[in-house]
């Protein structure tokens, strides 16, 4: 398998990263132990988690994630082998949300805290923070960077004219640049990367480590139908795909999968690693089957029919 180089970064990744939303909410301590056993054993490297995972649970108040990939990587002893993304800005709680330099130098001592580590390899704006000055926040990164404590940044959930601006902001201040995008981006969720993220990141050299590359699941084929989703931890984000669209794209998908006897997850992962502005998928699983399926994606390469057949579908 072959790494691949993120951005500007000078960090290579794997081409998928693991996404750690899950740990502490659908997957305890022990599975997620389990699973990133796995995923590391397969020959991934990289890891993507957020300061606020998992606060939305009753009775968790965020860091729960970090905390349990800071445990995994000490008992491993691999922190030099893992590449360790997380992210700032979500609410918190108590007023600590945002991209203010106090905001992120303190939250920063809190992931490595969470982590136990010195460094984090990609530290990323997690949304937009229209009401700090870009130059604040990139200020604030630059201290980070310069103490050692930060290799390099990203921006996630940004619009197109927003990142341009942060661009613009690095070079004419001389501050450090967003090298990465986390957008949301999938067969079923095109059109806002595509018209407009996708052409400013090939010309500005950005990575791009998309989340939801299954959107939410829909994708795997596992909901096709209301009552498929009924009480699920997913259902709120799914519904939506239950349309005249969604279920062409499951068609396609299905099609496809028959083709290579493989799984619409597999497939639906495969079009996103053909795509060349595509770094990496974010991928989370809350078993080893479903890891092992996904996993597998990275072997399939589609022909252009089948690309064309999807991209008919999903258009």
């Amino acid at each position: 398998m072959k790494n691949r180089k993120l951005g500007k970064t000078g960090l290579e990744v794997s081409p998928l990263i693991f996404g750690g939303n899950v740990f502490g909410w659908t997957v305890d301590r022990a599975a997620s132990f389990q699973l990133l056993d796995a995923f590391f054993a397969a020959g991934f490297n990289a890891i993507d988690t957020a300061d606020t995972y998992s606060r939305w649970v009753p009775g968790h108040t965020g860091g729960e994630s970090e905390t349990i990939i800071g445990e995994w990587m000490k008992r491993s002893g691999n922190r030099n082998k893992v590449i360790v993304a997380t992210k700032v800005g979500m609410d918190m709680g108590e007023g600590k949300k945002g991209l203010s330099k106090a905001h992120i130098l303190r939250s920063a001592e809190d992931s490595l805290r969470r982590l136990q580590t010195d460094c984090i390899d990609l530290y990323q704006s997690h949304i937009d923070d229209p009401d700090t000055p870009l130059e604040e926040t990139l200020g604030a990164y630059a201290e980070l960077i310069q103490q050692g404590k930060v290799r390099a940044i990203g921006a996630s959930n940004h619009k197109a004219d927003r990142l341009a601006a942060a661009l613009d902001a690095s070079r004419k201040s001389g501050l450090p640049a967003y090298q990465t995008l986390q957008p949301n981006y999938s067969l079923i969720e095109r059109a806002e990367y595509e018209s407009n993220l996708e052409p400013l990141c090939a010309k500005e050299g950005i990575g791009v480590i998309n989340y939801f590359p299954l959107a939410a699941g829909f994708l795997s084929g596992k909901y096709r139908s209301e009552s498929d989703v009924a009480g699920k931890v997913r259902a709120r984000s799914v519904t939506k795909y239950l349309n005249e669209r969604g279920f062409r794209i499951l068609d396609a998908l299905d099609a496809v999968a028959r083709k290579y006897n493989a799984t619409p997850a597999r497939v639906s992962l495969a079009w996103l690693l053909a795509r060349p502005s595509i770094t990496a998928p974010i991928v989370s699983a809350t078993n080893l089957d479903q890891l092992n399926d996904l996993i597998s994606s990275v072997e399939l390469a589609l022909d252009r029919e089948s690309i064309e057949l999807l991209n008919r579908a999903s258009a």
